[in-house]
């Protein structure tokens, strides 16, 4: 039985279970259909030290930074905040932080300091040791076994991601191996990988029956509830174009992380909540008279984003 795809990557996997706080957003965001403000503060700030942090700057320099931040989210500069600016916004977000993420990890890998990650680095920092499977051998342990699979693809996306001669990955090649969905010369890759762990007949596309995986119909009994959710995300999420099956790039949007859902919903829920004229944008001074709900959601990564000179600055 599987719910959706393998991840392209154990470290993809590990980073994804990482930047979602390993929860559905939803479930999260909503527990038991309740609202949760600091779910929204740390999608804006950060988490809960960033808002610690916030909440020890004079209300004058909260009020400073956050017109600065709002002033930057306005990219047609009109005085408002519309859907798609704020979900762009977020977005950004996203992306920067996990950006970020990867520089740190980049120190903590590159062992001797040279300025590169070389293979050996990367399995010593991710297991304490230097792993190496044949290739061409299967464990018969079917944990192991799994583990192998999954170490190999590591180690051809790190391949993969390594452009020039050297025997490591430099910064701009290390992001790529651990986040392959924001460089174009890793799509390919990406997409291959996929169609060699689902497409199982070879024509090229994933149809419903390979998109669902090992699961196989009783005719004498109704689907479980967790196949009508998927086959409810195969038809109307992913097949866009309606042929009953996935091409290389709807299987891309599939397999790849993509917080634009996620930046939407927040962008949507932010303006359900403070639009106070219904004209569906937000003014600064709604935005103002609603700061804790504008600071306890994604807009400031939970006002983290008022700690990083990166978004406040006016030179941004």
């Amino acid at each position: 039985m599987r719910l959706g795809p393998r991840p392209v990557a154990l470290g993809l996997l590990l980073l994804c279970a990482t930047a979602a706080g390993a929860g559905d957003p939803d479930e999260l965001h909503y527990p038991q259909g309740e609202h949760r403000a600091d779910y929204d503060r740390e999608a804006l700030l950060g988490g809960q030290e960033e808002v610690d942090e916030y909440v020890k700057l004079t209300p004058e320099e909260q009020h400073k930074r956050l017109k600065s931040i709002i002033k930057k989210i306005d990219l047609d500069s009109d005085g408002f905040l519309t859907e798609s600016e704020l979900s762009s916004w977020i977005q950004m977000s996203f992306k920067h932080y996990a950006m970020q993420e990867a520089k740190q990890q980049f120190v903590e890998y590159d062992k001797n300091s040279d300025g590169s990650v070389s293979w050996d680095e990367y399995n010593i920092q991710m297991y304490d040791r230097v792993i190496d499977f044949d290739e061409n051998t299967a464990l018969d342990d079917a944990e192991e076994e799994s583990f192998r699979q999954l170490h190999l693809k590591d180690k051809k996306r790190f391949e993969k991601a390594n452009q020039d001669s050297s025997p490591g990955l430099n910064l701009e090649e290390f992001i790529a191996f651990e986040h392959p969905e924001e460089v174009d010369y890793m799509t390919e890759f990406v997409i291959q990988e996929a169609l060699e762990e689902h497409d199982k007949n070879g024509d090229g596309f994933v149809s419903l029956e390979e998109f669902l995986g090992d699961y196989r119909r009783d005719p004498t009994n109704e689907d479980p509830e967790w196949i009508l959710v998927e086959k409810d995300r195969f038809v109307n999420d992913y097949d866009k174009n309606s042929d009953g099956k996935l091409d290389p790039q709807e299987l891309l949007a599939w397999v790849v992380p993509n917080n634009q859902g996620i930046a939407q919903e927040e962008a949507l829920h932010l303006i359900d909540e403070m639009d106070l004229n219904s004209d569906r944008k937000l003014s600064e001074a709604e935005i103002l008279e609603n700061q804790d709900l504008f600071l306890t959601s994604e807009a400031t990564d939970y006002g983290r984003q008022l700690h990083d000179e990166y978004f406040y600055h006016d030179e941004l």
